[in-house]
């Protein structure tokens, strides 16, 4: 398989800091492309800075920010935030479905077989009473109608070696609990970095080549299955 190209939305969160480290270090992909509202430091960069390219748009101006023009082979989204950071509900869900949806669709090229991988959350579930994993199971079903020849999806529960201010549902307390538990079973706890890797393998491989130890499962019916 020749080399593919990536483009990474949403790389300054923890888990689309370590994906772009990986997408950088992978020989799989010859180029990536980071957009969001603002970009990685270079200086933080050791590996990998000459197939990098870097853009600063306005999620509010898709239409300007050269998205439609990219052709990527596999588009990685690990955009997200909270309700706190957002400043009310409204606000949250405009970044945290809105934003996502929309930047998938732009990046969208018709005509080409291009895969999408967008990073959810445990329990995401379009008829949730709460508000997260509801919005997380809304943008996922989103994601599934826009035309991707491919579309995966990850779930992680609790995230280990995360170093962040603040702290996502469910994380706060999860945390007391998963390293007991992490020794009776590996899904309820994941290494941040464990993730960021596997995010690029299922994106470099597909969803057909997925390995049996994945455990992937599918959702979804016809043209939105996941």
């Amino acid at each position: 398989m020749s080399a593919q190209t990536a483009l990474l939305i949403g790389a300054s969160g923890q888990t689309g800091q370590h994906l772009l480290k990986e997408l950088l270090n992978s020989p799989k992909f010859s180029q990536v492309f980071e957009y969001g509202r603002r970009v990685t430091d270079l200086e933080t960069i050791s590996h990998g800075k000459e197939k990098l390219q870097q853009k600063v748009i306005d999620f509010e101006k898709l239409n300007e920010s050269g998205l439609k023009d990219g052709q990527w082979d596999v588009v990685f989204i690990t955009l997200g935030t909270t309700r706190k950071n957002a400043g009310s509900a409204e606000a949250f869900e405009k970044i945290d479905r809105e934003y996502v949806i929309n930047s998938a669709r732009e990046a969208r090229t018709d005509g080409k077989d291009q895969r999408l991988v967008y990073l959810s959350s445990a329990g995401a579930d379009a008829s949730s009473s709460f508000l997260y994993t509801k919005s997380k199971g809304l943008t996922e079903l989103g994601l599934a109608s826009l035309g991707y020849k491919d579309t995966i999806v990850f779930r992680p529960a609790v995230l280990a070696g995360v170093n962040r201010p603040e702290s996502r549902p469910f994380e706060t307390f999860g945390r007391y609990v998963t390293s007991v538990l992490s020794h009776v079973t590996s899904s309820v706890e994941i290494k941040v970095g464990t993730l960021a890797k596997s995010m690029v393998k299922a994106g470099s491989l597909g969803s057909a080549s997925l390995p049996a130890i994945a455990h992937a499962t599918q959702e979804g019916k016809e043209a939105r299955r996941v």
